[in-house]
């Protein structure tokens, strides 16, 4: 016997039918690439991306072909979205972070056909299109009177491109499996591999995200995605935010800590999301300049794990709520959020930091393992740690042409690279990556541990420990510390600080100061480089 509910495709198009309809009068804010702030309503949106649509489909764009992204948060940007969705075609962002031979060998993989960009990135356009045979036009995220001169062949800006339409259009319809978006790994280990999400995917991505115990948000809401669309699907606040007619604050090219307070405090933001380490120009802005976040309830952090310290200043210096999250470009991509659970409701102080520097627990649609390299399923102790393995409806089951098959097992698992430990209420916590683990003595020592509790000291502005080669222990750590700008410290200042706070087998065999630690071009510690220039580093002997 079947159910008899009607044929309602999961298309995620629809969320800004919904959005316009429910909160027409609503608002995107934000800092344009040219300068001034820009406001505009879901309704003008929905509007603007039919006529995108229309555009699209006359330049002959249809199902499944790729349309290439390369462009900050703002309301431009959005549009393209839902205006290449909306004809079956697959919005595939580019992240202009990348090597340029990087960007593409992704755009040739993927087969691009268009590509939108924003002024910014013209120059970079301008180098990749001769390498991209497949690129027939390039639009540009302006207006006319902004264009800039480009060797671009065909070039059009945006406003031109869409004002050649009337917007007398409606979506295509098709299957809610079709294929809506692509974003590549960042490769630091072989070529990046393609993630293809559909549509039904990101609709039932977005309807986990907005739950309390996920990103907590509402029509009430004035959400700032700090996290670029170009990073792991926008962590879904491209549907999410809409889905539930939030006012949506776009920074655009705005990024540093400065630009980022004057939106949050102008806007009166309520939540934001982000990487750590804007969350760190941010606070540091703030020390050296003052401020408050009056109107900020709470923020999500997530991308790499992030720093009790940095948990602790939001929290104790400000009264904003830190909600710690986890997930991965190929899980579309929220996977866990640390929000506290009734287990927990009584802890304070330390102990509370301590939870929540935790990933945190999975929402339903997503299903977590941990297991030996055997492929033995491991306990829910807190302590034992395995590779973190998961699986649900808007998590990856292969590659775009099949690459990094070696990660889906039959059963439908995907192996996520991460070691990691679950507590008996399902709080999971990393404790690093598969390759970045230092295994000394047969045992494993969590480098992550390490960074997060050096970053603490009040003169370290980063830390970053990697696995150094030891001739009786295998491996052991190194840790590299960047101190803040005028700020001194000493190896033995920095053991202090380490001492009670982590095992002493744990306790780093040597300490180095750099100038700069490298990072990848989604904002994490790049330990591939940092394993290369330390590589013949040899430990003091004691």
């Amino acid at each position: 016997m079947l159910g008899l509910m009607q044929e309602w495709p999961l298309l995620a198009h629809t969320i800004i039918d919904h959005a316009a309809r429910m909160h027409g009068g609503r608002e995107v804010v934000s800092r344009s690439v040219e300068g001034p702030i820009h406001r505009i309503t879901y309704d003008e949106i929905r509007s603007r991306s039919l006529k995108l649509s229309q555009r699209l489909a006359r330049d002959g764009v249809v199902l499944g072909d790729r349309v290439a992204t390369m462009a900050w948060n703002t309301w431009r940007h959005l549009e393209t979205w839902y205006g290449i969705l909306g004809i079956g075609a697959v919005y595939h962002t580019l992240n202009p972070r990348l090597f340029p031979e990087q960007i593409a060998w992704i755009m040739n993989d993927a087969e691009d056909r268009m590509l939108f960009v924003d002024l910014t990135f013209v120059k970079l356009a301008e180098a990749l299109a001769p390498k991209v045979p497949t690129l027939e036009r390039v639009v540009i995220l302006t207006d006319d009177a902004h264009m800039p001169e480009t060797s671009l062949a065909g070039a059009v800006s945006y406003e031109a491109y869409i004002g050649e339409v009337d917007g007398d259009f409606a979506w295509a319809r098709f299957d809610e499996n079709t294929a809506a978006g692509m974003c590549y790994t960042s490769g630091t280990t072989g070529d990046p591999k393609g993630v293809v999400y559909s549509h039904r995917s990101n609709t039932l991505h977005a309807l986990t995200a907005i739950q309390p115990d996920m990103l907590d948000i509402s029509s009430k809401d004035r959400f700032m995605p700090v996290v670029p669309l170009f990073h792991a699907n926008g962590w879904s606040t491209a549907f999410s935010v809409p889905m539930v007619g939030a006012t949506m604050v776009m920074p655009g090219a705005g990024m540093d800590g400065k630009s980022i307070y004057e939106m949050l405090t102008q806007e009166r933001v309520t939540i934001t999301a982000a990487v750590p380490t804007v969350w760190l120009m941010l606070l540091q802005h703030m020390e050296e300049h003052g401020g408050s976040l009056p109107d900020l309830d709470h923020v999500i952090i997530g991308g790499s794990a992030c720093p009790p310290a940095i948990i602790r200043k939001f929290q104790e210096n400000y009264d904003v709520r830190v909600m710690h999250a986890w997930g991965m470009t190929e899980m579309s991509p929220l996977g866990t959020i640390c929000s506290i659970k009734p287990e927990y409701a009584d802890l304070e102080g330390e102990e509370k930091v301590a939870l929540q520097s935790k990933q945190g627990h999975a929402p339903y649609t997503v299903e977590m393992k941990i297991s030996d390299d055997d492929g033995n399923e491991l306990s829910w102790d807190g302590k034992t740690f395995g590779r973190l393995k998961v699986r649900g409806p808007a998590i990856s089951s292969a590659y775009y042409k099949n690459r990094g098959a070696e990660q889906f097992d039959e059963d439908g698992w995907f192996d996520t690279g991460d070691v990691a430990h679950i507590n008996e209420y399902g709080y999971m916590q990393i404790t690093d990556r598969a390759k970045d683990v230092i295994k000394s003595g047969g045992e494993w020592i969590s480098s992550i541990e390490i960074e997060n509790i050096a970053v603490g000291h009040p003169d370290v502005a980063e830390a970053a420990v990697i696995g150094v080669d030891h001739p009786k222990w295998s491996e052991r750590p190194l840790l590299i510390i960047v101190l803040k700008a005028g700020r001194s410290a000493t190896k033995e200042d920095i053991r202090d600080f380490l001492d009670g706070k982590i095992a002493k087998w744990w306790m780093p065999d040597d300490i180095v100061f750099a100038d700069e630690i490298p990072h990848t071009a989604t904002g994490k510690i790049k330990k591939t480089t940092l394993r290369d220039a330390y590589g013949d580093y040899t430990l003091p002997t004691i």
